[in-house]
């Protein structure tokens, strides 16, 4: 218990760290998820093109790998941010391709009438999608969305190799004043649980709320 209490404001500062790094990640996913999903399934070819390959490289592409892309490539093209800014667009851009594959599954889910009755109607593609379609996809996916955001959160650990504040790299300074490694990762597992149990007794509210009835 004394490396918690001993080094309480330590913790606190990487749970806040990864807390930050999945809630801004997790926004930064949900809305290039939706755009991805939208040129998926619309009439435009060049705009399937484009979310079919930004999915298929994404989804398809080692993590750790996207960090070094991102973390180490851009600044040689004059790209300097923040290491967390970085971390953030890195997780942000990895999880989107799984939010949009788990929102095209729902779109799929849709029947075929309610779209074609939508345009008989005069609305426009974006209309019908954003009125019609999505809200009813929407119930549908809302448990692989809350699994995919809590990926995220564990995920955001590998950020702390790239000098990014968060919950896990919390173990390196404590190792290095001697704590004992097993009492340290206890405390780390317990950080990430509270994350990821929160994230998940959320969408648990927002599926009995809006998800489809069983």
């Amino acid at each position: 218990m004394h490396v918690l209490t001993d080094n309480f404001e330590l913790y606190v500062q990487g749970f806040l760290g990864t807390v930050q790094l999945t809630v801004y990640a997790s926004l930064l996913a949900l809305v290039l998820g939706f755009l991805m999903a939208s040129f998926r399934v619309a009439p435009v070819g060049s705009f399937r093109v484009f979310g079919t390959v930004w999915v298929n490289v994404l989804r398809n592409t080692p993590l750790t790998l996207l960090f070094f892309a991102v973390l180490l490539g851009l600044p040689r093209f004059g790209v300097v941010l923040p290491f967390q800014l970085f971390a953030v667009l890195t997780l942000g851009c990895y999880t989107s391709a799984f939010i949009c594959e788990a929102l095209r599954s729902g779109i799929n889910t849709v029947p075929k009438g309610q779209g074609e009755a939508a345009r008989s109607l005069g609305m426009t593609f974006g209309q019908t999608l954003g009125t019609v379609v999505l809200p009813q996809a929407f119930r549908s996916v809302i448990p692989p969305i809350g699994s995919t955001l809590i990926a995220l959160a564990k995920n955001s650990a590998i950020a702390g190799a790239f000098s990014v504040t968060e919950l896990l790299g919390t173990y390196k300074p404590l190792n290095e004043m001697g704590y004992n490694i097993i009492w340290t990762f206890v405390w780390i597992a317990v950080g990430y649980l509270i994350i990821t149990l929160s994230i998940s007794a959320l969408f648990n509210v927002l599926e009995k709320r809006y998800g489809v009835a069983r």
